[in-house]
């Protein structure tokens, strides 16, 4: 067998290009961690359009680290934990703040206890994701139990985006407590939010990839309102799955089904 050119040993450059590979996830989880680091003290400093934005970014690289491991085959236990404390600071305690910084600090020590059952649900809502990833047979792929922190997180930062400017006053501060504590409570209840990665159209990967682009090109288009609809609408949809879930079962004569 004859020996490369430049020097090196056979099988040299693959298991460097797979170190590479593997270690990519993970720079995508600290640049998802550093995202909501940077939220915090820009929503400290008062620029909320700029801290909530920096809540998106965060999203989409928490989207791509775990797709990048799973198609690469470098998932890790390591990669799983670290994934769960990066969200933790992004969608618990980035949003907080945001919020805190919109509104809350408003209403005293409420506003400090409402920030902090939100970074708590956050908290506990990753915590029992990563029990019930443990056991995946026991569990129904197509749903999440519980709204997602990314998603919940979502919520504060498309509505702060929408309308970036501090509330004054009890009476109007009452918004920004209540756009932290009902995503808070739907982090930790029972209510099955859809997975979309689970979800098939039935077209074929060039369909999803068009509707992809499609999302891209409005939210471009419209941030503002756009960014409103996809939160709301993904927080709404819960509810209206639940209700023609039980709809079907009142009509079919069957005991109405009830959130695992």
């Amino acid at each position: 067998m004859m020996e490369p050119t430049d020097g090196r040993r056979p099988g040299t450059e693959p298991r460097k290009h797979r170190r590479g590979v593997s270690l990519l996830p993970s720079i995508l989880t600290v640049g998802n961690m550093f995202c909501g680091y940077a939220c915090v003290l820009y929503a400290m400093r008062g620029h909320l359009e700029v801290a909530a934005s920096l809540i998106g970014i965060a999203m989409i690289l928490d989207m791509l680290d775990g797709r990048i491991a799973r198609m690469t085959g470098t998932t890790s236990a390591f990669g799983v934990e670290f994934d769960s404390l990066a969200d933790v600071i992004s969608f618990g305690l980035a949003p907080a703040v945001l919020a805190f910084s919109w509104g809350l600090s408003e209403l005293g020590r409420l506003g400090w206890a409402a920030g902090f059952i939100f970074v708590s649900a956050a908290a506990m809502r990753l915590a029992r994701f990563n029990i019930q990833s443990a056991a995946p047979a026991l569990h129904d792929k197509r749903y999440f139990v519980g709204m997602p922190s990314p998603p919940a997180a979502g919520v504060v930062a498309a509505t702060i985006h929408a309308w970036p400017y501090p509330l004054t006053g009890r009476a109007l501060a009452s918004a920004a407590l209540a756009l932290t504590i009902v995503p808070a409570l739907l982090m930790v209840s029972t209510i099955r939010f859809r997975s979309f990665k689970e979800l098939d159209f039935g077209y074929g990967p060039r369909y999803r990839l068009a509707l992809v682009i499609l999302l891209i090109v409005v939210i471009y288009a419209q941030p503002e309102i756009s960014l409103v609809v996809l939160a709301y609408g993904y927080l709404l949809s819960a509810f209206i799955g639940l209700a023609i879930t039980r709809w079907r079962a009142r009509r079919e004569g069957l005991p109405p089904a009830t959130s695992p």
